[in-house]
């Protein structure tokens, strides 16, 4: 009956959210009703909810949480005060004249951006909205060019500092250790932020390769959807006077955050304020930061730094109760029984998580579905930054996937009328085979996850050797040789 009733709760709740009730009350809500039906059947115990208090005590005291806001108050603050228009302006100048230079141009900021701002959002308008009528003007296929953007501005959910990457660090350092503990290892190794980050750093530097390489076979064998763009010789003679605010800055600022948490100086919080206090004094050198200004990126950040821990506040409530009635010993024992191993369980839940990815939103999947997959994964021998970037590349997808992909609205809502949803979404479709791709060759690949963490912090996940028979010692090796026993001596007889 409790497996029943977990079933019922999954169910339940993906058709609540799909019906789009609000996130983190229906993750609560829907719980409790199914822990008051639980009870009630004699399935489920409600001394379980005294959990609930400390849980929800230690995400307002997790030092690493701390990070989140950190980054989205940069990314505002970048966002607002021009980064992505200087640097758009700027890589057209300099990549426009090159065949296909615009599409490169995209790419690149795209990936800049992510590793500045981070976010997805605003970086697909202000692309929409400066770069898609350049390159619908140069005479770019409207597909192509709504596809190159759309795509590069999802390079924030992989490229770090990436706040996806910092929950599921956090998520898969709870289940890591529950895992761990579970197998019988009191000292497990922890799973930080600064691991997935190093983690994902190649693997997204492999999309962009990837984008990149795509653009160039439209340039090379369909030339007249990418074609070269006429940059006056006034403005060649001023690009590399405007190059060096416009790209030195913003890489100085990635570096200074991301080199402080891969170098080991910082952690990914103490990175994150050096980046928030990096980017108010770059918007004061660029003389853009007003009192608006400073009080629009605050007042964004608070809104959404509280929609984010709300609906984690609420997985905690739907995670406590899916355990309590048995829950994760039903996934646990069904991807145990797959024909295919670890293997067999790790493409189910990556084929679970790209399904829904056409109707959820990113957060929503791994507040919800991590804990569930997480701990049976691990179990089988995964090693968790491998599973962090893998989920992390899947859930890319998700932006661009219809019909609820966010970077499709996005700039279906600043694109011209010339350039229909149709082809928008036709334009997205070779990007998210290429995501695939490049999650198929992490997937071959484990080292491309795992030896940057490995080689800068010395983190490693596999499991020890275990030793041959002729290597385990035996009792008579553990005690040393036996001691001579002096012979007995007994009294005279009287």
């Amino acid at each position: 009956m409790a497996e029943i009733l977990a079933i019922g709760l999954f169910a339940s709740l993906m058709a609540a959210l799909l019906l789009g009730f609000p996130v983190a009350f229906t993750l609560a809500g829907v719980s409790l009703l199914f822990a008051g039906l639980g009870h009630l059947v004699g399935q489920f115990d409600l001394v379980l909810f005294l959990g609930l208090a400390p849980r929800y005590f230690g995400v307002m005291t997790n030092e690493t949480l701390v990070a989140v806001p950190l980054f989205i108050f940069m990314g505002m603050i970048l966002e607002r005060s021009g980064i992505a228009e200087d640097l758009l302006t700027t890589m057209g100048r300099l990549f426009g004249p090159v065949r296909g230079g615009l599409g490169f141009s995209v790419v690149l900021v795209g990936a800049v951006l992510a590793a500045s701002t981070g976010v997805v959002g605003a970086t697909v308008v202000t692309m929409g909205l400066i770069a898609l009528p350049s390159m619908l003007k140069a005479g770019y296929d409207p597909r192509l060019a709504s596809g190159v953007i759309c795509a590069s501005a999802t390079l924030a959910q992989i490229i770090p500092p990436s706040t996806l990457l910092i929950f599921l660090a956090d998520i898969l350092q709870g289940v890591n250790q529950a895992a761990q503990l579970q197998k019988g290892n009191l000292a497990p190794t922890p799973v930080s932020v600064g691991d997935l980050f190093a983690g994902a750093l190649l693997p997204g530097l492999l999309l962009v390769g990837l984008y990149l390489a795509w653009v160039a076979i439209q340039a090379l064998f369909f030339p007249a959807r990418c074609p070269a763009l006429r940059v006056p010789p006034e403005e060649r003679r001023d690009l590399f006077r405007s190059l060096v605010p416009a790209l030195i800055l913003p890489l100085g600022l990635i570096l200074a955050v991301l080199g402080s948490i891969l170098a080991g100086i910082a952690t990914a919080t103490e990175s994150a304020s050096i980046g928030a206090v990096g980017a108010v004094l770059w918007a004061i050198l660029r003389s853009r930061l007003t009192l608006a200004l400073f009080w629009e990126a605050t007042l964004g950040t608070a809104r959404t730094s509280a929609v984010i821990f709300a609906i984690l506040l609420g997985a905690s409530v739907f995670s406590l109760v899916f355990r309590g009635l048995g829950g994760e010993a039903l996934v646990t024992d069904a991807l145990a029984a797959l024909p295919g191993g670890a293997t067999a369980a790790l493409f189910v839940c990556m084929l679970v998580m790209f399904t829904l990815g056409f109707f959820l939103d990113t957060l929503e999947i791994i507040f919800v579905m991590v804990p569930i997959f997480g701990p049976p994964l691990l179990l089988l021998g995964i090693d968790p930054i491998w599973l962090g970037v893998l989920i992390g590349m899947n859930l890319q997808t998700s932006f661009l996937t219809p019909p609820f992909g966010f970077t499709l609205f996005y700039l279906r809502s600043v694109a011209p009328p010339t350039v229909s949803t149709g082809a928008i979404w036709a334009g997205v479709a070779p990007f998210v085979a290429l995501q695939l791709l490049g999650l198929v060759l992490v997937w071959a690949a484990p080292r491309t996850a795992t030896w940057l963490p490995e080689a800068i912090f010395g983190t490693s996940f596999a499991p020890a050797p275990a030793p041959r028979p002729a290597d385990v010692p035996s009792l008579q090796d553990l005690l040393g040789p036996p001691t001579p026993l002096a012979p007995l001596e007994l009294p005279p007889p009287r």
